[in-house]
């Protein structure tokens, strides 16, 4: 029995790799159940086993990567910032960074725009937004920042390192590459933010 429920969970992240790969390069609309099928080598009855149908895959698909971004976003509130980069600005570089190192999750969690599937997205890019939002109002109150009680702060770091992904997304560049720009962008999002206060 354990080693039936371990060949089943496999086989449930096995559909879903091969599913985002299929969603990311034929679009949600041009696969189905069938076709992952096909794409794994498994009749496309073996997918229900796991998923009722495309729609419930694609949403553990976003979950998953959503889950993913919170966990290495949590990550920068228990370790030291780098030299040279506030806990906002570390924040600000792990979420660029992780948009340039899984550019296909990125474009499936924030920058889809079938109507069929935002329904899917809207509710974890909310919950994707409230952390950003918590972790840095946490960071601005221990820095005792003068704009830490303002309620658009948070929202425009979060649209402005998305600009910053969303233009160099589709170069295909890893974030070594432009690391430096990244940085130099990170630092201009927070020194606004204290020029904002005189």
């Amino acid at each position: 029995m354990a080693r039936r429920a371990v060949e089943q969970e496999l086989s449930r992240e096995r559909i879903m790799d091969a599913a985002r790969h299929l969603f990311i390069t034929k679009g949600y609309r041009g696969i189905s159940m069938r076709s992952i099928g096909q794409h794994l080598g498994y009749s496309h009855g073996s997918l229900y086993y796991h998923f009722k149908e495309k729609a419930e895959l694609f949403y553990a698909i976003v979950v998953q990567d959503f889950n993913h971004l919170a966990r290495l976003c949590e990550q920068v509130t228990k370790r030291p910032p780098s030299e040279g980069l506030t806990k906002v600005e570390q924040l600000m570089l792990e979420f660029i960074k992780f948009g340039l190192e899984h550019p296909h999750q990125y474009e499936i969690m924030f920058m889809l725009r079938d109507e069929e599937i935002l329904t899917y997205c809207r509710a974890e890019q909310a919950k994707c937004f409230d952390m950003f939002d918590r972790i840095i109002r946490g960071f601005l109150k221990e820095e005792r920042h003068p704009m830490e009680d303002n309620p658009s702060l948070p929202l425009s770091m979060f649209l402005g390192i998305h600009g910053f992904i969303s233009f160099y997304i589709q170069d295909r560049l890893t974030f070594e590459e432009i690391s430096p720009a990244a940085i130099a962008h990170v630092k201009v999002l927070s020194q606004s933010s204290y020029r904002l206060t005189s």
